[in-house]
């Protein structure tokens, strides 16, 4: 049985769509939605910068895996990280930090 299609009221209000900052802190608390993601955090949070090795090391987990929580904290802003000869050094996203502590205090 074909359902009819629902009629879109062009009237409606878009104040219902999410805010930007509702966006932003959807999007940075995504990105912490694993706990080795949230250790990585924390870790970084302690030091000035580190490598993805000097992670594993600390870490019950494959290097390939902190690579991956890596690229999810990077893509989300939560870290940066620089090019040091043939590594990355990674470091912890000052900016992102206090921004996430201002979103969270909005809700």
């Amino acid at each position: 049985m074909k359902s009819k299609p629902r009629k879109v009221n062009p009237q409606a209000k878009t104040d219902s769509l999410p805010s930007l900052q509702d966006q932003q802190l959807a999007k940075l608390a995504t990105a912490l939605g694993h706990p080795a993601r949230v250790a990585i955090v924390r870790f970084l949070k302690e030091r000035k910068c580190c490598i993805c090795g000097e992670i594993v090391e600390v870490l019950p987990l494959a290097q390939s895996t902190v690579s991956q929580h890596l690229k999810i904290l990077k893509e989300a802003g939560w870290i940066q990280g620089e090019v040091d000869g043939l590594r990355i050094c990674y470091r912890l996203n000052p900016f992102t930090l206090e921004q996430f502590k201002k979103l969270i205090e909005t809700l």
